[in-house]
């Protein structure tokens, strides 16, 4: 059991030091920047290195454990935790790109990977879940600002890569080995959970957006910065001094709190002082004090926003009194939308599978074109992949941030379901990948951007839904398995498809008998039938998007009907 930090300063603490923690797990997003390094020093081929891709993302997204952790340990140990996969998991990668240890056998890299990226799953699921909790009210906005930092991760490592490593990937391998864990062992402390802020006042609308622009600057900024080093050929002092400048962007957020410590309003908010949790970042008590639990919204008002929706329940409610009175049945009401839901009741729901099969295809068909993005680069004659990299992950982040905070405006003004704008971009995609697949010279970067965009969408969208649809108490589990859609795809469409499809035109190019050995391909045809069976992947994401949308959207007119979020009345079950 553990307390809830009280004030109102906490959480934009732990806001601040979340936005560091995201930039270290987004370490799975370097794997493009030693992936060539894999493939030259220890003499692997296409299909050989993206199965590796694949076990990059197996890692990354197969967080199941820390998502029932996160329920049973303060957020410092499910920090620990990532922190050490960091250390053996790159440390064994690095051991093999360095020489320092010849012949490692490929299943035991293979392991590697998967360990090192776990990292990721640990650190993200820590300070999303607490964050999270933490903002209740805010869930599209802080999603849209946490998961946005993490897909600018790429490119604040691709920066120190090129300026600090001079891009070596030995010396990448050594800073994510132990750069990574030492950071998460200073910001441990600050990640905590704190007593929940349900207030909507101006003043922590100013400060979310001033730490959307903040980041947007810092992305600017690493943007262009990549982009100038290899024209201008920066000098070891103007690196380091551009290092400086991207280390004090990233302290923007922590600008809040020092702020109200100064300037200090007085805010009259509801608190919940002394509670005790079940977990290090749970608003909500365990199960077994449900029943206990005091409602956020008297019955009064939550009527006012529910009624509406459960109009067409009251008769078979008032039934079920009448049995429960006279002794027939024993009173246990399943869940509704919005309510907060236990695993097993939510796989057996319909809309918890669409929103899966919709995240699949999104992220599934994106993370394809991201772990081949080198090789995609090189077949279309560019061989400076970090200007691709760095492009990729600063519009990643931009549909990462973006997402969230268009679908929070247009869910509390228009109440319009937030997985209409998995339906916007899953389309564009379409487009996207056909675009890819045409090899039209000169629109390599154009779609990469684009591709960029709406695969970050997908992300800061799928997350507050699920916490919509069915509850923060157990969101931790929730995110993760939806999460599994990533390494999934991954496999599918990268380790079975895309490099398959490589390595035989490869063979093509270079004469039969071949694909065994590391052979670069060149040429549209590379790619050009993993892009247009792409397409169609999210043509079918498409569709289950519009039924998903048009099955909840009365969920969030009853979410939402009053302008804001409405958090429902708990059941009993």
């Amino acid at each position: 059991m553990a307390n809830l930090k009280a004030g109102t300063r906490p959480p934009w603490v732990g806001l601040g030091a979340a936005v560091w923690v995201q930039i270290a797990s987004g370490n799975a997003y370097n794997f493009p920047l030693y992936s060539h390094s894999l493939k030259s020093v220890l003499g692997f081929n296409q299909h050989q290195l993206t199965m590796l891709g694949v076990a990059n993302d197996i890692g990354e997204n197969v967080g199941l454990l820390p998502g029932i952790a996160c329920n049973k340990f303060p957020p410092w140990i499910i920090l620990l935790i990532g922190s050490f996969a960091c250390i053996l998991g790159y440390g064994v990668l690095w051991l093999a790109v360095s020489k320092t240890v010849l012949y490692l056998p490929y299943w035991l890299l293979w392991l590697a990977l998967c360990v090192a990226t776990n990292s990721s799953a640990w650190l993200s699921t820590a300070v999303l879940v607490t964050n999270m909790r933490n903002f209740p009210v805010s869930r599209g906005t802080v999603a849209g600002i946490l998961k946005g930092y993490a897909g600018l991760s790429a490119a604040v490592f691709t920066e120190i890569y090129s300026t600090i490593l001079r891009k070596s990937s030995a010396n990448l391998l050594m800073f994510l080995s132990f750069g990574v864990p030492i950071l998460c062992f200073v910001m441990m402390y600050f990640v905590r959970a704190c007593t929940p802020t349900f207030g909507e006042d101006s003043a922590e609308h100013g400060h979310f957006l001033f730490i959307q622009v903040a980041s947007v600057v810092l992305g600017l900024y690493v943007l262009t910065t990549t982009i100038l080093d290899p024209i201008f050929h920066f000098s070891a002092e103007v690196s380091y001094a551009i290092l400086v400048g991207m280390v004090v962007l990233l302290m923007a957020p922590l600008a809040i709190p020092v702020k109200m410590t100064f300037c200090p309003l007085r805010i009259n908010r509801p608190e919940i002082r002394n509670q005790q949790v079940a977990s290090s970042d749970e608003t909500l008590q365990g199960e077994g004090n449900a029943d206990k639990t005091e409602p956020l919204l008297k019955s009064s008002e939550s009527s006012t926003y529910l009624g509406s929706f459960r109009e067409g329940d009251e008769a078979s409610e008032v039934a079920m009194l009448l049995a429960v009175g006279e002794g027939a049945v024993k009173k246990k009401r399943k869940p509704k939308r919005g309510e907060d839901f236990k695993f097993t009741e939510a796989v057996i729901k319909a809309d918890f599978w669409l929103l899966f099969l919709v995240y699949f295809t999104g992220v599934g068909s994106g993370v394809t074109v991201l772990n081949n993005l080198a090789q995609i680069g090189i077949a279309q004659g560019i061989h400076s992949t970090t200007i691709l990299l760095s492009l990729f992950s600063f519009c990643n982040f931009i549909g990462r941030l973006g997402g969230g905070v268009v679908s929070e405006h247009f869910v509390r003004s228009k109440m319009v379901p937030r997985t209409l704008w998995m339906t916007c971009t899953q389309i564009i995609m379409v487009i996207t990948y056909l675009l890819f697949a045409s090899a039209i010279s000169g629109t390599l970067y154009a779609a990469t951007a684009l591709l960029g965009i709406c695969y970050g969408v997908q992300f800061s969208i799928m997350i507050p839904t699920v916490s919509e649809l069915f509850g923060l108490k157990h969101f931790g589990i929730f995110y993760n398995f939806m999460s599994l859609g990533n390494p999934l795809g991954a496999f599918l469409f990268s380790g079975l498809l895309a490099g398959y499809i490589y390595d035989n035109e490869a063979a093509k190019q270079h004469g039969l008998g071949l694909i065994t050995s590391s052979i670069s391909c060149i040429g549209p045809n590379c790619f050009r039938l993993t892009f247009l069976i792409l397409a169609g992947i999210c043509g079918v994401g498409s569709v289950a998007s519009i039924i998903l949308t048009k099955r909840i959207w009365p969920v969030y007119q009853m979410l939402y009907g009053g302008g804001s979020f409405r958090l429902p009345q708990t059941s009993t079950h």
